[in-house]
């Protein structure tokens, strides 16, 4: 226990018997073998007394006042009957023990002060000062509410940490001295609409923190956040630029678990939060949104160390010919992630963060050349073997994309025209005339272009003939959705509009023989689908292919 501390509770001990000196003074009639009145004059100071008692147990508050209250009145009452002359000898002496202990009170506190108010002493050291705005720094903040967290208290503790928005916005309008003088008139206002013993700091640039500590609740520490705020919101002249000050703030409550760098750590994420709600409010840390920072964080952290270590993998899953007895044509590349706890991986638990992170151009252009080497391979004894690839969106904005697929040709020596590009109808519409440009580029390069969930998206045929498409890829939707024997379809429709477009289409999610037989009296010649066969190592299609060519011979 630190000098504070022991000072705190020694004085705590003073008080305590000062307020119980105070009462039996109270209740002196009631024990006074002089005291006049009968019963009446001895039951009721009693009675009053144990209630004053009760009320300075239940609600005396930190700052004591129902105890100085107890205390004056006691010394009162006794101040009358000394000069009525009915005071006991006895009660002379407890009146000079409460005004002894209040002069011991005094002592104490001159002697305590000057450490309890660390902040005072630690900002007369320069080294603890911030020079631009006298508050203290960094260091003087961390050092002094260690201090207060570490000291026993039967009230809650909070932490706001405010940032100025767009301080570069105003940097670079108007200069940095401007911006410095947005700083201390920052800081200033900061200062004077919090409550004396709260602590105002600046961490670091344009971000500042206050410690409120003696709380009830975390509502009057949001309170006070959104007080500041609105002071900071006001229009600040300086000279004659005129200025908002815009401010976000994040509040977070000490649970007395985890120290300082818990509140604080809380306290930026409820910051990023009243950031991502559009800035200028402020925002308590809540535990629940946290936790999903948390997992998205330690998921990204996941995805890119997993990236480093080389743990993605490429399955491919068959396309065949319905008109060939089934017979393995082609395939489509897939990836998958082999995690070392998660076990493999499918991709839609990880292709939407790797897209948020940047990383699915790096991880599509990686999948490309594995599968063109891989293709390969398969040409040697298939020739005409064919390779689908799905090209995402960052990589149709890719303005490296054309090159970069020419490069893989090169490297690997993949005949172009075995190669099929696939993009989703919706990617494709996103910039319809750079859409045509980008798959007209890949085109001259001799690759085919596919359109992968065709018909799920919007205006599918109003915009086909001004894509460059040779395949489209009707959805497992439409084929889900085939009657067994007869009837129109919308897969049906499809394979109409394909043939008036010249194109050649490929049917996915095939399930069953049913729909595989239906397909094939619809004179779609290609299809995949568990029915065939799901997605699989690249060992496991040559043992397939191998098998199948056997069965031919």
């Amino acid at each position: 226990m630190g000098r504070n501390a022991l000072w705190d509770r020694f004085r705590a001990v003073v008080d305590d018997s000062v307020v119980l000196a105070s009462l039996v003074l109270l209740a002196w009639p009631a024990v006074d073998p002089v005291q006049p009145g009968g019963l009446t004059g001895r039951v009721v100071p009693l009675l009053a007394t144990i209630c004053l008692g009760l009320a300075v147990l239940l609600l005396d508050t930190r700052r004591g006042l129902l105890r100085y209250a107890t205390v004056a009145f006691a010394l009162a009452t006794m101040g009358i009957r000394h000069l009525a002359g009915d005071l006991h000898p006895g009660a002379i002496w407890l009146v000079l023990m409460v005004a002894g202990a209040g002069l011991l009170r005094q002592f104490l506190s001159h002697r305590s002060d000057p450490d309890r108010n660390r902040q005072q002493t630690l900002l007369a050291q320069q080294s603890f000062r911030d020079p631009l705005t006298g508050l203290g720094n960094r260091r003087m903040f961390v050092e002094y509410a260690e201090e207060v967290l570490a000291e026993p208290a039967r009230t809650k503790t909070a932490v706001i940490v405010v940032d100025l928005d767009g301080m570069k916005d105003v940097n670079d309008m108007f200069g940095h001295a401007a911006g410095d003088d947005l700083l201390r008139a920052a800081a200033e206002r900061l200062s004077v609409n919090v409550r004396a013993n709260d602590t105002v700091a600046r961490l670091d640039g344009d971000e500042f923190v206050v410690l409120l500590p003696g709380l009830e609740d975390e509502h009057a520490a949001v309170a006070v956040a959104e007080r500041v705020l609105t002071e900071l919101h006001r229009p600040l002249q300086m000279g004659e630029i005129g200025l908002s000050i815009r401010a976000s703030a994040g509040v977070a409550i000490t649970d007395g678990g985890d120290g300082l760098d818990g509140v604080l750590r809380r306290a930026d994420q409820a910051l990023i939060r009243a950031k991502r709600d559009g800035g200028g409010v402020a925002r308590r840390f809540d535990p629940v949104l946290f936790a999903k920072a948390e997992q998205r964080r330690l998921a990204e952290q996941d995805l890119m160390r997993g990236l480093e270590a080389g743990e993605f993998e490429v399955y491919y899953q068959p396309i065949v010919d319905l008109n060939a007895g089934g017979m393995t044509v082609g395939v489509e590349a897939l990836v998958r992630w082999r995690h070392p706890k998660k076990g493999l991986v499918p991709p839609a638990l990880f292709l939407e963060l790797a897209e948020q992170l940047g990383q699915v151009p790096r991880l599509g252009g990686w999948v490309l050349e594995e599968a063109c080497r891989q293709a390969l391979t398969w040409q040697d004894r298939f020739p005409g073997f064919e390779l689908n690839v799905n090209l995402s969106a960052s990589q149709l904005t890719n303005p490296r994309l054309v090159d970069e697929v020419r490069e893989v040709l090169v490297r690997t020596g993949l005949p172009p025209q075995d190669l099929v590009l696939e993009l989703t109808e919706s990617v494709a519409l996103t910039d319809l005339v750079e859409s045509a440009r980008v798959l007209g580029a890949l085109k001259e390069l001799g690759v085919r272009i596919a359109l992968d969930d065709f018909g799920t998206g919007f205006s599918s045929l109003s915009h086909l003939s001004a894509l460059p498409v040779d395949v489209v890829k009707i959805d497992r939707s439409f084929v889900q959705a085939m009657p067994e024997t007869g009837g129109a379809s919308v897969a049906e429709a499809v394979l109409h509009i394909a043939r008036t477009f010249n194109l050649s289409p490929v049917a996915e999610g095939v399930e069953d023989a049913g729909q595989a037989e239906r397909l094939r009296e619809l004179a779609c010649g290609r299809a995949q689908g568990y029915h065939f066969a799901r997605p699989m190592p690249a060992v496991e299609v040559t043992n397939l292919l191998d098998k199948q060519s056997a069965e031919v011979l």
